[in-house]
């Protein structure tokens, strides 16, 4: 079987049909973030009959994600495009940042997609072509207006998906990230709906990150959940927790303990 890279559209198609007849049916085409994420199909090779493949599906709903999980064990073909798969199990995970003062490693599991609003490239001394069109962030913007994009996008899933009353990622002080890895940018095409095909330029991450306090761990936690950047109902800007290393622990057992 050949690895189709263009999954998007067919694997959301597959998600939201398991969300048919839900409460969460109605997020569908709302205009605002679903209230998950999830991976690719991995790993993303070329398979041969029998191979196991895995499939991560993230949200900060616990219903969500027993709907899910309930369709895919009542329905286990999982058609995504020309790639036919059979799911034989499904399992629980909690992924969790830590405790303040724990440390780690975050990487983007896809691509991530983050645009620049044009009434802001003049902030950051980007060039727009004009128009109302949206910039793909790229190396040579630095991470500045990067980082404002993501924290602005985690804004407004706090407000969808959190308690009024707790203080989201710009109400507190503090970057979500300490470091900035940048693994790669690449250009994508991807189909938007039905007929629309775009060609999303994207970015694969590594952030590292220190917990600063249990706001901190909330805001971590939620990207974890609804992912970072847009379009995460493509299957963008999904995140994994790759190393955490725990107040007390050395770097060697934090890492030795995810292996």
């Amino acid at each position: 079987m050949t690895y189709q890279n263009d999954y998007h559209h067919k694997l959301r198609g597959r998600l939201w049909r398991a969300l048919e007849d839900t409460t969460y049916d109605e997020r569908h085409d709302s205009g605002e973030s679903p209230g998950f994420s999830f991976s690719n199909v991995f790993p993303p090779y070329d398979a041969n009959e029998g191979d196991d493949r895995k499939l991560l599906v993230a949200s900060p709903n616990e219903g969500l994600l027993a709907n899910v999980a309930a369709d895919m064990l009542e329905e286990p073909e999982l058609n995504v495009g020309e790639m036919p798969f059979h799911v034989d199990d499904v399992t629980s995970l909690e992924p969790d940042v830590g405790e303040p003062g724990t440390r780690g490693t975050i990487e983007t599991g896809t691509g991530l997609l983050v645009r620049i609003p044009p009434w802001r490239c003049e902030e950051y001394s980007i060039d727009h072509p004009g128009g109302d069109t949206a910039v793909f962030w790229r190396p040579e913007h630095t991470t500045k207006p990067l980082r404002a994009q993501l924290e602005a996008n985690l804004d407004q899933k706090h407000d969808l998906y959190t308690y009024d009353h707790l203080p989201g990622p710009s109400d507190v002080e503090g970057d979500l990230f300490d470091g900035y890895e940048l693994i790669k940018t690449f250009a994508v095409p991807v189909t938007v709906t039905e007929g629309q095909e775009m060609t999303y330029v994207l970015s694969k991450w590594k952030f590292s990150y220190t917990v600063r306090n249990n706001n901190h761990r909330r805001h971590l936690n939620l990207a974890l959940d609804c992912g970072l950047g847009e379009r995460n109902s493509l299957g963008l800007g999904f995140v994994n927790i790759t190393d955490k290393t725990r107040p007390g622990e050395t770097e060697l057992e934090g890492n030795n303990a995810f292996a």
